[in-house]
């Protein structure tokens, strides 16, 4: 974009450059917090996250990612690392490299879009699975956009790809259905197979936003085979509606949530061969207000939540789940 500049004496031509769309971008999030359980009379401070990412375009229809988080729960792992080829002229893309495997829709979320300080037992316990493989989306439709996405994974998880050989991928699909840029009904399913025992998964959600108003519900499935653990159920259920405001806070949120999940196991057998219950039945009820700073793509939020825990009678919770107050920083940038 050239630029003409008038003196006396004459005319100076100068010069502003745009910026190169294959410069990368970098971005990043950063959650601290403090939590408390006044069951035990203890609190702790954590960064719960410190991830930093590049992104970019090699050409218009290649592009690429890579992620890493250096304080995941106080571990470094890397997480995206792909390379995306997106055709012209079709809402397609084929993916190849590690990534979060379509499927769910909590799940799915990064930490700067979470609603909540924790996540739900669906996106934390039951449904997080990310691996190396190959996915590809297609969207079609106006009226009703629609969205399929589905890939194929070793089933190796993040660290053991060197060595790692498999004659049977893990696979999953997800349908996405979008009604009157508000409604979005969302349907998955997923194969996975911790060790020798294959795990299928089900998981179908719907939700209403409109910029003031999040309502959202969404029940998974897990079964697993020849009756190796019982089917496990799991609910996420919430609601939130923002305040918009001006200047630095430009928002006040009051959120509410309901999730459950019973006996869970991740697949991984005990020295006697079987499978067990890493996690016990429970139910949980979260209420909480976020306050919002920033706006587009560069933003922060306060989140204050209060956590209720429901055990059967008999069962010993873990340390780190039971009831809770949470005051969380987060920053996207």
């Amino acid at each position: 974009m050239a630029i003409i500049l008038v003196a006396s004496g004459g005319i100076i031509s100068g010069y502003a450059q745009e910026k190169s769309p294959y410069i990368p971008e970098i971005h990043g999030t950063i959650r601290a917090k403090y939590e408390y359980e006044p069951q035990i009379n203890a609190g702790r401070f954590q960064v719960r996250n410190a991830r930093v990412g590049v992104n970019g375009i090699i050409i218009p229809i290649i592009s690429y990612k890579a992620e890493i988080d250096l304080s995941d729960e106080g571990k470094i792992k890397m997480l995206d690392a792909y390379v995306r080829f997106s055709p012209e002229k079709v809402k397609a893309n084929v993916t190849l490299g590690q990534m979060r495997v379509p499927f769910t829709i909590d799940a799915h979320r990064s930490p700067h879009t979470q609603y909540f300080a924790n996540r739900s037992f669906i996106a934390k316990q039951v449904g997080n699975v990310r691996d190396v493989g190959l996915a590809g989306m297609y969207q079609f439709g106006k009226t009703v956009p629609i969205t399929i996405e589905g890939g194929i994974f070793n089933g190796s998880g993040l660290t053991n790809q060197k060595d790692f050989w498999t004659k049977t991928y893990n696979f999953s699909a997800k349908v996405t259905a979008s009604f009157f840029d508000r409604f979005v009904v969302v349907a998955s399913a997923q194969k996975i197979k911790p060790e020798d025992v294959n795990i299928m998964m089900w998981d179908a959600g719907a939700y209403y936003d409109d910029t003031l108003w999040h309502i959202e519900a969404e029940y998974l499935r897990k079964n697993y085979a020849h009756g190796a653990f019982s089917g496990v159920n799991a609910v996420d259920a919430f609601v939130s509606r923002k305040f918009p405001l001006k200047k630095y806070l430009t928002g006040i949120s009051a959120l509410g949530r309901y999730d459950y999940m019973s006996n869970h196991s991740d697949g991984i057998k005990n020295e006697e061969g079987q499978l067990y219950a890493n996690d016990p039945e429970r139910h949980r009820m979260t209420l909480g207000t976020t306050l919002h700073f920033g706006v587009k793509k560069v933003y922060a939020e306060i989140r204050l939540n209060y956590e209720k825990y429901f055990y059967k009678q008999g069962v010993t919770p873990g340390i780190s789940e039971q009831d809770k107050f949470v005051v969380e920083l987060m920053c996207h940038f």
